[in-house]
């Protein structure tokens, strides 16, 4: 089975830094065959990479999108016979559309192959310029991505990552986004990105798992419903395979350290009837200690949020730093930690009111 990982982006955006990235920190121990096509250039950025014992296939006829599809199939189908690697990374030209890529790669049947994912890279600074200049080919690749990496957010505003984030949600709702500048991040935490790991649902999951926990350390009765929603539209792209987001249930022995056995107020008694939401949301916005601190202190008023059984987030931190946290009720856990692929953060409760969560963590 060879793998084949698609990598999107305008000229500029940065796909070979982010390749090179993944290259020494990413794909540790794969056989990698990497097929590039520069748009008019020949053999660009080729010799980093020989160096990094990568072959490198170049066709320099024009762009993927603009040659037939069935000689760029052959060339294909030659890597893949000459070289049978455990991925290629195929890096079409800045001014191509996804789209014909994607099919061009999809009419590969002669070998057991996997498209494992689709990846734009987007210039968060040219980002809107390009979205209203050259939308055709620029919000196609963002459309069929299946996940979203910004490039060049350092020194960019929290407003101006916003912006950028607004645009792509708009176009491509399903994809996670990567806001946070590479250098802070590791090959891996990239790569479950693409590959659609440790998402915010994951996440979600796991926190409605423990506040079931909480609810039969209470409550013996079975009866009960859980449900998340989070603030990412759920329609679907035909090349995403979505989970339907089941709840798992798992055993939580005295040595859990979730928090659930800690903290037994008299209010937080549940009953069968009453049904556990999630609220999360992913955020390029930065943060305070402080400002956190004060968030998770405010959630304690049950008449303005509802019942908050638990809440955690990773999140920037204004002063460059990552801020952590962790809530069960009166105790707000609050530190500094490793960077994330963007914010995030999660509120599980009973009856919660998500827009005004929503508003307290300046997430609308």
């Amino acid at each position: 089975m060879t793998k084949i990982t698609i990598f999107s982006g305008f000229l500029g955006a940065g796909k070979t830094t982010l390749i090179k990235k993944l290259i020494a920190d990413g794909y540790k121990g794969e056989k990698l065959v990497l097929i590039e096509n520069e748009f008019g250039q020949i053999g660009i950025d080729g010799g980093f990479l020989q160096d990094a014992g990568v072959e490198i296939t170049e066709m320099n006829s024009g762009c993927i999108c603009c040659s037939l599809v069935g000689d760029f199939g052959k060339a294909l189908e030659k890597v893949l016979e000459d070289f049978a690697p455990d991925r290629i990374l195929i890096e079409p030209s800045g001014v191509g559309k996804l789209s014909d890529v994607i099919r061009a790669v999809q009419n590969i049947n002669a070998h057991d192959v996997e498209l494992d994912g689709f990846t734009t890279i987007v210039d968060a600074k040219k980002c809107k310029m390009y979205h209203k200049n050259f939308g055709e080919f620029f919000n196609n690749q963002i459309t069929y991505a299946s996940c979203v990496i910004l490039s060049h957010t350092a020194g960019l505003s929290e407003e101006k990552i916003g912006e950028a984030v607004a645009i792509v949600k708009e176009l491509n709702a399903s994809a996670p986004v990567v806001t946070t500048e590479w250098d802070q991040l590791s090959g891996k935490q990239l790569v479950d990105a693409m590959t659609q790991k440790n998402t915010l649902d994951d996440e979600l999951k796991e926190l409605l798992e423990e506040a079931e926990h909480h609810h039969h350390h209470h409550d013996d009765d079975d009866d009960e419903h859980e449900h998340h929603h989070h603030d990412h539209d759920e329609h679907e792209h035909h090349h995403h395979d979505h989970d339907e987001h089941e709840h798992h249930h798992h055993d939580h022995g005295p040595d859990c350290t979730c928090g659930c056995h800690d903290h037994d107020h008299e209010h937080h008694h549940h009953h069968a009837d009453e049904v556990f939401t999630s609220w999360g949301k992913e955020t390029p916005n930065a943060y305070t200690q402080d400002e956190i601190t004060a968030i998770l202190g405010a959630l304690g008023d049950e008449e303005k949020y509802g019942i908050i059984l638990r809440a955690k987030g990773i999140v920037p931190g204004q002063d460059g730093q990552w801020i952590h946290f962790d809530y069960v009720p009166g105790v707000p856990d609050v530190r500094t930690g490793s960077a994330g692929t963007i914010g995030r953060l999660c509120v599980i409760g009973s009856k919660i009111n998500e827009e005004a969560i929503a508003h307290l963590f300046r997430a609308e």
